[in-house]
């Protein structure tokens, strides 16, 4: 074995290891397409972990469309975790649109979370956003059920800290509520809808949002239940439960004072019965004492008799024979 062989080899990972730190093609390309970057800012990338084929490529991009973006700007705004190229990207079609847009607006909308690019395409291109059935009952009881169409360009300058589409949804939705339930007869609004569109709009929706309003268009309303019918049945259903049971409770009474009365007339038919058993003691002891003779009894029972017949004969359908 050749004693030269692990100098050679040790060479050869040396010299790739050089490469690998010092990448003088990428800083070939950047002085070819006229970027100023020095061969020790890149060895700086790769010691830093900054992907420097990510930083040069993104920055020559940004200078052959004219945009005024620094390398330490791209290489702190990926050590920060944004997404260097989406901002690149976003910054030169802001700058073809003649939309104001700088590096530090773009790199807080791209840490915020937002994608910058798809902002910025927004801004050029509305978007319609479609709203889900809403209903509402309008004065005279009958419900519509409304869907809306929102025409929505991105705000530039409230996408950092601005509202989404769930509320542009959300207040929309109550606008068209609001509408509805303020017109007197459903019927108004079927032949007028856009008085929905001009409400709405009217109230400053996007007040607050990343979005900025441009039109609301009415794309259906359905007629949908009689809620004023169905909440007088309802009511009508409970007063007369409310009913049947004060009838119920008045009928229960009726029954528990009936009841009394029969007890209390059973109570005195039983003093009755006592008093008339008390009668043959007393004519038994009126015969040993001697105050009551056979001659006064029989008059007695003749006369009892005769009481007898005359209360039968005056019972009214009683026919005397």
């Amino acid at each position: 074995m050749p004693s030269f062989l692990p100098f050679l080899v040790g060479g050869i990972l040396l010299f790739f290891l050089f490469m690998y730190f010092v990448p003088v093609g990428l800083w070939i390309t950047a002085q070819v397409s006229n970027v100023k970057v020095g061969i020790l800012q890149l060895v700086f990338m790769r010691i830093r972990k900054v992907p420097p084929s990510l930083v040069i490529n993104a920055l020559i991009t940004a200078n052959k469309a004219g945009i005024p973006v620094t390398a330490n700007d791209l290489e702190t705004h990926f050590m920060a975790g944004g997404n260097v190229n989406n901002v690149v990207r976003a910054l030169i079609s802001a700058d073809k649109a003649n939309i104001p847009l700088g590096f530090n607006m773009a790199a807080a909308i791209d840490l915020a979370g937002r994608d910058v690019a798809d902002a910025v395409q927004l801004s050029v291109n509305p978007r319609v956003i479609n709203t889900p059935p809403v209903a509402a009952v309008a004065k005279d009881g009958i419900q519509l059920i409304a869907k809306a169409r929102v025409t929505v360009r991105a705000n530039i300058a409230q996408l950092v800290g601005g509202a989404g589409e769930d509320t542009i949804l959300a207040r929309v939705g109550e606008g068209i509520v609001t509408t509805i339930g303020s017109a007197l007869s459903h019927k108004a609004v079927l032949e007028n809808p856009d008085m929905i569109s001009k409400t709405v709009l009217a109230k400053g929706l996007d007040a607050g949002t990343a979005f900025e309003i441009l039109s609301i268009d009415i794309a259906d309303i359905d007629i949908g239940k009689n809620i004023g019918a169905e909440l007088q049945t309802d009511q009508a259903e409970a007063d007369l439960k409310v009913a049947n049971a004060k009838a119920e409770e008045r009928r229960a009474m009726a029954v528990a004072s009936e009841q009394e009365m029969k007890s209390k007339a059973q109570e005195a038919r039983a003093q009755v019965i006592l008093a008339e058993a008390e009668v043959p003691k007393a004519i038994a002891e009126a015969f040993r004492s001697g105050n009551l003779g056979i001659m006064d009894y029989y008059k007695m029972q003749n006369i009892q008799a005769d009481t007898d017949m005359r209360d039968s004969i005056s019972k009214p359908g009683t026919k005397k024979k």
